[in-house]
């Protein structure tokens, strides 16, 4: 009892002591609960040859004629649409073609060799699609003595329009004009504009490949299984299947065309039909020449009318996006860093070089970046610049031996419509992967992606969808000039993008977010000297040429 109460006692006299809250437990990590997270990677590691490393020379070659189908399916595309509405014969068709595929191969070198130097493929552009049915109907009223004739009166108003227009890109490239724009990207401004290069182009897809579904559809999925899933069943086919099975594909499906033709299974059907499905319906095998060497001028002295160089110059600066948005694409797929501001320069400039060799050889339209052969490096994992080198052999080959190139200008519109139905789809995606580098969690950021992105698909619809059959859009004044400038740049979705992304994203809380916008990982790349190291190992010209040349012009 005595120690009870003294304990007690002295109990009572200690100071009470003080309750502490216990610390507050962390939220959970949504990471550990859910499964791992990945970090940021600048390059793909899937890819088996990035850009300066080369397959084996027997699967290079073959690797090159795959990039030379793809790229022949846009080219027929472009010719089909628009030659038979400037009058022009089946013969003409085959002479266009012949042009468009000798041009491709000239602007593929220069670009692979002394422009980016990436592995893209240069390729006639839809985007010169508006100027050239604006120059059709104004000689629609005109009296000629046949079909033929208002063809190359056309056509040659085209070079003229051309040859002018290409200084629009020069200047824009080679005053550093374009590189300096391209300092105000950021991943957040990079995602829209690769996305919708792709997504722009979503008519090349499906909406072809319904115009004869019963070959279209079928090549779709055969790619699909053939490429993805049967490159499982064996360890040892595996990298074969995955690299040439597109082209086993298009001969399966081409065969079953030609035995549909050959069995009159189109013969009692509309002539939309005919055109998508027969494999003998587009004339090129009778009427293209066995040799035939596209020269300058080779339609007649260019035609020069100021009415009509407006709306190429807006078909050029929409080509300028439209490259700046592939090559970015090209660069993950090929294992690169992005391209800098320079390079992207002097890219645009040799691009404008390459207009006005088109003008002077008389080709139909422009070109830009193909974002289709962008998408085979990513269907094959391979990103060689060599391959994409060896591929103008095979442009100039066949634009020169008219009857062998004619042979595979034969193969359905459905079959490349369902090729592109995959490679669209793939530089889409890669578009979407920019977004790691910069804060996705940021509702300014979803605030700026999501508006870009979806201006660039509607807005241009909005044209698209307004625009007659003979070039008029809604932009509709008394300046023709300047109505075609506008219905031009806005139908083009990467040109959308840029316009608004670059905007948004620089007027919206740019200083505040500057780390959330991914500026420190983007501004290494925008420097020749002092950035990223890596630049000069993808960039630089062949044989030490940048050591001799003036800084403005690389």
């Amino acid at each position: 009892m005595g120690e009870t109460a003294n304990h007690q006692h002295q109990h009572q006299h200690q100071p009470p002591t003080q309750m502490v809250a216990p610390p507050p437990l962390a939220p959970p990590s949504m990471a550990v609960s859910k499964g791992p997270t990945w970090q940021p990677n600048e390059q793909l590691q899937q890819l088996q040859y990035c850009i300066h490393s080369n397959p084996s020379w027997p699967q290079a070659f073959l690797l090159a004629f795959q990039h030379y189908i793809v790229l022949l399916g846009t080219v027929v595309l472009i010719a089909s649409i628009l030659v038979p509405q400037m009058g022009g014969t089946h013969g003409d068709k085959a002479r266009v073609i012949q042009t468009l595929l000798f041009m491709s191969g000239i602007n593929t070198l220069l670009q692979t060799l002394f422009g980016t130097r990436l592995p893209t493929v240069m390729g006639p552009s839809f985007a010169f699609t508006l100027p050239v049915l604006s120059i059709m109907n104004d000689y629609s009223d005109d009296n000629f003595t046949n079909g033929h004739e208002r063809f190359v009166r056309t056509i040659r108003t085209i070079q003229g329009s051309l040859i002018v227009s290409s200084f629009i890109n020069m200047i824009l490239g080679y005053s550093q004009i374009w590189g300096n724009l391209t300092r105000f990207f950021t991943p957040i401004v990079i995602v829209p504009l690769v996305t919708v290069v792709s997504l722009g182009l979503f008519a090349r897809g499906f909406p072809l490949l319904g115009n004869c579904v019963e070959i279209g559809l079928p090549m779709l999925i055969l790619l699909i299984i053939g490429q993805q899933y049967l490159k499982r069943l064996h360890a040892k086919t595996h990298y074969l299947v995955e690299r040439f099975a597109l082209l086993v594909c298009i001969g399966l499906v081409w065969a079953f065309a030609a035995i549909l033709t050959v069995a009159g299974a189109y013969n009692n059907v509309p002539e939309r039909t005919k055109q998508s499905c027969r494999t003998d319906h587009s004339f090129l095998m009778t009427s293209a020449p066995w040799i035939k060497i596209p020269y300058p001028f080779q339609w007649g002295t260019p035609i020069f009318r100021a009415s009509h160089v407006f709306g190429m110059i807006g078909a050029a600066l929409v080509t300028s996006a439209e490259s700046t948005g592939t090559f970015f694409a090209a660069s993950r797929l090929a294992g690169a860093t992005a391209p800098p501001a320079h390079v992207l320069s002097r890219s645009i400039g040799l691009q404008g070089i390459g207009m006005l060799i088109e003008g002077i050889f008389g080709s139909l339209v422009g070109t830009t970046a193909s974002v289709e052969n962008v998408g085979l490096l990513g269907l094959t994992h391979i990103g060689s610049r060599r391959v994409v080198q060896i591929s103008t052999a095979f442009m100039f080959f066949f634009s020169i031996f008219g009857k062998f190139g004619a042979f595979f200008a034969s193969i359905p519109l459905p079959i490349f419509a369902a090729i592109y139905c995959v490679l669209l789809g793939i530089v889409a995606a890669v578009g979407i992967t920019f977004i790691q580098f910069a804060n996705c969690n940021s509702l300014r950021n979803i605030y700026v992606l999501g508006l870009s992105l979806f201006l660039a698909i509607s807005i241009p619809q909005y044209f698209l969808l307004n625009t007659s059959a003979d070039g008029h859009g809604p932009v509709d004044t008394k300046g023709g000039w300047f109505n075609d400038i506008l219905n031009t740049i806005f139908s083009s979705p990467p040109t959308v993008a840029i316009i608004v992304g670059t905007l948004l994203d620089n007027t919206l809380e740019a200083r505040e977010t500057v780390v959330d916008r991914g500026i420190p990982w983007w501004k290494p790349f925008q420097h020749r000297k002092g950035g990223d190291g890596r630049n000069e190992e993808f960039y630089n010209f062949p044989l030490r040429i940048h050591e001799y040349m003036p800084t403005r012009f690389l």
